[in-house]
């Protein structure tokens, strides 16, 4: 069985550990995985600052910026070079989908595909307060300015995420669309902090099978996640144990990713995927 670890972040990202990519690629060798993706935060849609409410930090250090593409490709190309023979690397970008700003997103696949093997779609912004795109996962003081008038009707607060989720993979994203999606359940990274529900109601559900159908027509992949384990307020993997069982049942396929942005965080969690394979 080849070992995948299917999400990981470089020293590039504006929020990780600043730590060199080569040394978490080591840790990776050391751990035996065969495979190492590296899926770097796309840039973000020039005007979407227009859009973005919140903290500002949270849109400064979302993502690497557009001047930093050739610097990307550079280091990745160096890396792939240099462990040729002692691991395979595929380099990509963990891209957000953004409503509105669908021309914008697949412009830029259009621009990468070409040269990325890996890509992954996350959602990490939904619309909140004041119109606008509000960040999901940056403090839960951020969270709560955003999206605080639903923390009473909790289980409306994931409707609203879920159907951006199934626009997400519902959306022409052209010939370079991402196979695989991002943390399917984003939204619960908070979920002990706001003492929310960690399983979704029967209205969430049959909203889950709707965008699982459709990932699966579309012969696409799921991000098997488990950095949630190790977020403070959520303590739990990526897409939790509803969702995974539902895509297990369909037939999805689900690729491990640590998420990391450390080397310690590499493989993270590895053994956890191993109980969800039957």
């Amino acid at each position: 069985m080849t070992k995948i670890d299917g999400h990981t972040h470089t020293e590039l990202c504006p929020h990780g550990s600043g730590e060199k990519t080569a040394a978490m690629i080591e840790r990776a060798i050391q751990l035996g995985f065969d495979n190492y993706c590296i899926t770097e935060h796309a840039p973000l849609p020039q005007r979407f600052v227009t859009d973005y409410r919140g903290d500002p930090a949270g849109l400064t250090t979302a993502s690497l910026s557009w001047k930093q593409l050739d610097e990307y490709f550079l280091l990745t190309d160096q890396l792939k070079k240099f462990y040729h023979g002692q691991i395979k690397i595929s380099v990509g970008f963990e891209v957000d989908y953004l409503p509105g700003y669908e021309t914008e997103i697949k412009e830029f696949l259009n621009q990468v595909g070409p040269k990325t093997e890996q890509n992954i779609l996350s959602i990490h912004f939904m619309p909140g307060k004041e119109a606008g795109l509000w960040c999901v996962d940056y403090t839960t003081t951020d969270f709560a300015a955003g999206f605080s008038q639903w923390f009473d009707h909790p289980q409306e607060l994931y409707r609203r995420y879920l159907r951006l989720v199934l626009q997400e993979v519902t959306t022409d994203l052209g010939e370079f669309r991402p196979q695989r999606l991002g943390h399917l359940n984003l939204i619960q990274k908070y979920q002990d902090y706001f003492h929310f529900p960690n399983e979704f109601d029967q209205e969430n559900l049959e909203l889950i099978h709707e965008i699982l159908l459709s990932i699966k027509q579309q012969h696409r992949e799921l991000d098997f996640n488990t950095a949630g384990l190790y977020k403070p307020y959520c303590n739990d993997f990526y897409p939790g144990k509803q969702i995974t069982r539902m895509a297990q049942q369909m037939g999805i396929p689900l690729v491990f990713g640590s998420d990391a942005h450390a080397i310690v965080e590499v493989g993270r969690g590895w053994h956890l995927q191993s109980s969800y394979k039957h």
